[in-house]
């Protein structure tokens, strides 16, 4: 048997408060998903929508880090160094976080988001909770780069928002302070384009470790409205089978 982890604290993402109790009880089965996506692929709002329609947390290493940074935490200042060049975050400093936030929430239903990035992260996190699904978000290059001119952020609460798609109640505000949107700084075309680039030489060989486990799934599209109807099949079928 797997080891499990230890006590959870409630989520505070855009769509935690208005998680449905119905769902929750329907989808009483434990269910741990990976969902991997070059930056600017959606993973972020098709995470929201998981966690709006099942009450799965989403576990994202890249919220987690970005909330050190606005608290100038040590950790945020050390990530910051690497986000601001276009560099990821290096893997010690990751996998030391994300295992920690997965022992928190204990036994839950999850998304991680981030993590793993390698193999032999993969590898710890396999020791540690079994994974049931890998969802692949595979989206040209080309339309991400374009995608994330349009992409502005609520930087304290990390709510996203995609001006055409997922667009704020109020041009410019966070739907659910008031309080105005940014732009990050490693949504810039030239940062984004060296992101993609790394993305693809790291994310290859992981893809491949869980290819290999049969736990793969590739959801092929240009826009998310596209693809979250099939995420949102697949899932239902993964969870009700159980």
């Amino acid at each position: 048997m797997r080891p499990s982890c230890d006590r959870n604290k409630p989520h505070n993402g855009h769509f935690a408060q208005i998680q449905p109790l119905y769902y929750i009880k329907m989808y009483t089965k434990i269910f741990r998903a990976v969902i991997i996506g070059a930056p600017g692929s959606g993973k972020g709002t098709i995470s929201e929508l998981i966690v709006k329609t099942f009450g799965f947390l989403h576990i994202s290493s890249g919220d987690i880090l970005r909330q050190n940074i606005i608290k100038n935490t040590d950790l945020g200042k050390k990530a910051q160094s690497y986000i601001a060049a276009g560099q990821l975050v290096p893997d010690e400093i990751v996998t030391k976080t994300m295992i920690a936030r997965i022992t928190e929430v204990g036994n839950k239903s999850y998304i991680l988001d981030g993590f793993p990035r390698n193999g032999a992260q993969a590898d710890i996190l396999s020791a540690r909770c079994q994974i049931n699904a890998v969802i692949d978000l595979n989206i040209p290059h080309d339309v991400i780069i374009e995608r994330v001119k349009h992409r502005w952020i609520h930087a304290p609460s990390g709510r996203v928002y995609n001006i055409g798609f997922n667009d704020p109640k109020v041009s410019g505000k966070d739907d659910v302070t008031g309080e105005p949107l940014t732009q990050r700084e490693d949504d810039k075309p030239e940062v984004v384009a060296k992101r993609l680039q790394l993305y693809d030489e790291l994310m290859g060989p992981v893809l491949a470790w869980y290819g290999e486990r049969g736990l793969v799934t590739t959801f092929k599209g240009r826009e998310t409205k596209e693809i979250w109807p099939r995420v949102e099949r697949f899932l239902k079928d993964k969870v009700n089978k159980g």
